[in-house]
């Protein structure tokens, strides 16, 4: 392991910023591909309450799962200082404190499924049938728990060792496996719910398994060794709780932002429901892609910080949030030209199909919105520095329910998505408004 230098062409640049983010948005856009099979798979029977189901029973887990995103976040932060401190004992603690903390927050999940059940169904406005198609979906599912934190754990600690072609290939194999079963149950065996559930949970097994032999291979080949007394550094895991709290109350947030918006639509019937959880998935696919920069964009910042080099931490931002820019406008332009094409994709409900139309302006926008906060969130991740990035997340969220209140009773689900998108736009402001303290808190190398 060395310490950072900075690449000597502005050629040179580009190629670490592509070579860290391409594998990453592949692996990413295997994510929402999931989804959409799910979702084109339930869009194929003949009630769109399945569709419905799936979005539900989705949006609890979206809450669990991605709640426990600092796993993925957090070790991605603290590897890639490690890796720029030259420090290869600790990338070894880092990755056993994860693994030790997802193996723990799994089980209590499994364990208080009953309870979380009950309160994530309770507050959802949907109909019968939808609930109780999530539900089945929910109670199969839930077993997933260690695993799926498990490969956050994972992921995060490969991407910050700077090995994203290796967990490209632990999210290909997630997925991929996760789809052919999807394929099998539902299309060949007619399990419906119960299908997609059973797939995910299966395919979440094999990969945890996978991806805890790949981090076995790739020690064996960095060095260093194990030590207890390092693996339990009350200051060590004082920071890490730290940074997983913030990160923790951020992604709730978030989570809960775009749950709002599920449970709101779901208010105005089952075709709107179904619309919207078409068009969310462009908005996943968009997210997953600017999420490739946004991780080099943290790799290489927690690297620079590790390696307390402000000038290699001003290129590395100016560097990826230039090709972001330049994803989020291609997305801007594929959902304009071919948004109607993608919809009969996802679903051959004529009704579903006119609503989804009806609403493809605002994923238009939404690229051009979103792409600050994924740069700016890779940043102050990568940087460890996440007690700006959860009060810029509160704070835009509680812009974004008055905009809700304000709006929805004047434009129906219009109104919804107008105010998605001022909760996108105020993330990005916030963020940038605490940027310049972070930079000037990185102390420059000694020349």
């Amino acid at each position: 392991m060395t310490a950072p230098s900075t690449p000597e062409t502005e050629q040179g640049w580009h190629r670490r910023v592509l070579t860290l983010a391409l594998p990453i948005i592949l692996a990413n856009l295997s994510t929402p591909l999931l989804g959409a099979v799910d979702t084109a798979v339930m869009g194929h029977l003949p009630d769109p309450a399945f569709i419905g189901g799936v979005s539900v029973g989705a949006l609890v887990f979206s809450f669990l799962y991605w709640g426990f995103g600092f796993l993925r976040m957090g070790t991605t932060g603290f590897a890639a200082q490690a890796l720029g401190a030259d420090d290869p004992d600790e990338l070894r603690a880092t990755l056993g404190r994860a693994l030790l903390l997802a193996g723990g927050l799994g089980a209590g999940l499994i364990a208080l499924q009953w309870p979380i059940g009950a309160v994530a169904f309770a507050v959802v406005d949907a109909t019968p049938a939808v609930l109780g198609h999530a539900e089945t979906y929910f109670s199969i599912r839930i077993f997933s728990a260690p695993f799926a934190l498990t490969n956050y754990a994972v992921l995060g600690w490969l991407l910050g060792t700077q090995r994203p072609r290796h967990a490209l290939a632990l999210q290909v194999a997630l997925n991929g496996v996760n789809i052919v079963l999807d394929l099998l149950f539902v299309a060949g065996l007619g399990m419906t719910i119960a299908g997609v559930a059973w797939a995910s949970l299966l395919a979440e097994v094999a990969a945890a398994a996978l991806g805890l032999a790949v981090c076995w291979r790739v020690l064996a080949r960095t060095g260093g060794r194990w030590s207890r007394e390092r693996l339990l550094n009350r200051e060590r895991l004082v920071a890490m709780l730290r940074v997983n709290r913030d990160i923790f109350v951020r992604t709730l947030a978030l989570i809960f932002a775009f749950a709002f918006f599920t449970a709101r639509g779901a208010a105005f019937g089952e075709v709107t429901l179904a619309a919207n959880t078409v068009l969310m998935q462009f908005q996943q696919f968009l997210s997953h892609g600017l999420d490739g920069f946004a991780h080099a964009t943290e790799i290489l910042v927690g690297r620079a910080v590790g390696g307390a080099d402000r000038a290699w931490l001003r290129r590395a931002v100016r560097t990826a949030t230039l090709w972001a820019v330049i994803l989020a406008a291609a997305a801007a332009v594929v959902f304009a030209g071919a948004g109607t094409l993608l919809i009969g994709v996802m679903t051959d409900l004529s009704a579903v199909r006119a609503a989804a139309a009806s609403y493809l302006p605002w994923m238009v926008a939404s690229p051009l919105l979103s792409v600050w906060a994924f740069q700016l969130d890779g940043i102050f991740i990568g940087a460890t520095r996440t007690g700006p990035m959860r009060t810029a997340m509160l704070v835009s969220l509680a812009i974004y329910l008055g905009a809700c209140w304000a709006l929805i009773p004047i434009w129906g689900n219009h109104g919804l998505w107008l105010a998605l998108m001022v909760f996108m736009a105020a993330r990005g402001i916030s963020l940038a408004a605490a940027y310049p303290r972070l930079v000037r808190a990185v102390t420059p190398a000694p020349a």
